[in-house]
């Protein structure tokens, strides 16, 4: 099993900060990135191996390469997204199915959170695809809402219901095991097909939506944030110094 981050993403709303550099290499802690947090995390869960799809700005990324692998010791692939400034991120992540064929914890290259998610998902490793679930958070419009059957099975993921009806908020995390990898990698593929707007969270319904396994691990009281603007940054500045 790898690590996998999705960092390829422009993240418009957190200019000045991106007008240079792609939204995961803007410093949460110092100058401590969400990146670094992210390896970090991976590296202390023993996942050594760590693709990052990249693409807005990835000559940052790619300066910065070595200095990663010396300092989390892991071994960083790259895989780029020529599309990343066009479509959304369903195409990113199917870019890596070469890479998440052997199985992978995957994090979305803005959200900052505790390794205690990462130890959540590995414990509780068992279906095709697990995702990382807060049901503790109140709710609004914003955020990646979920509903799972009696059984466990994942029914809906989408931003697009009212809060009241979700389970809880899927954080942008989760574990592909690689059983599952290649019928993911179709789901993702007809998705971005349909529409490259498309989040890979779409592709995750289009594979439960084909008879796929895709359960809960819910993570508990944990203090995470998905950096999207500047009121985000400023939560992750108040609580990445934490972990």
């Amino acid at each position: 099993m790898i690590g996998l981050i999705l960092a390829a993403g422009a993240g418009r709303r957190l200019r000045p900060y991106t007008d240079t550099l792609p939204k995961a290499l803007v410093p949460v802690d110092g100058e401590t990135t969400i990146m670094d947090i992210s390896l970090r995390n991976l590296a202390a869960a023993g996942l050594t191996d760590v693709t990052i799809v990249v693409g807005y700005r990835s000559s940052a990324v790619e300066v910065r390469q070595a200095a990663f692998e010396k300092k989390y010791g892991v071994k960083i692939s790259l895989v780029h997204n020529d599309k990343a400034e066009e479509w959304n991120n369903a195409y990113s992540l199917w870019l890596a199915r070469d890479h998440f064929a052997q199985g992978a914890l995957m994090v979305n290259g803005d959200t900052v959170h505790p390794v205690s998610v990462e130890q959540t998902l590995l414990a509780q490793r068992g279906p095709s695809i697990l995702l990382a679930i807060d049901n503790v958070k109140k709710l609004a419009d914003e955020e990646m809402k979920t509903v799972f059957s009696e059984d466990g099975q994942l029914t809906k993921i989408t931003k697009l219901m009212e809060p009241s009806e979700a389970f809880g908020e899927y954080i942008g995390a989760n574990i592909i095991e690689a059983s599952a990898a290649s019928a993911l990698a179709d789901a993702l593929q007809a998705t971005w097909e349909r529409n490259p707007d498309l989040y890979y969270e779409d592709g995750f319904q289009e594979y439960a939506n084909r008879g796929g396994q895709v359960r809960a691990a819910v993570i508990g009281d944990v203090d995470w944030v998905e950096v999207d603007n500047h009121d985000d940054l400023a939560k992750a500045r108040d609580i990445a110094c934490r972990y």
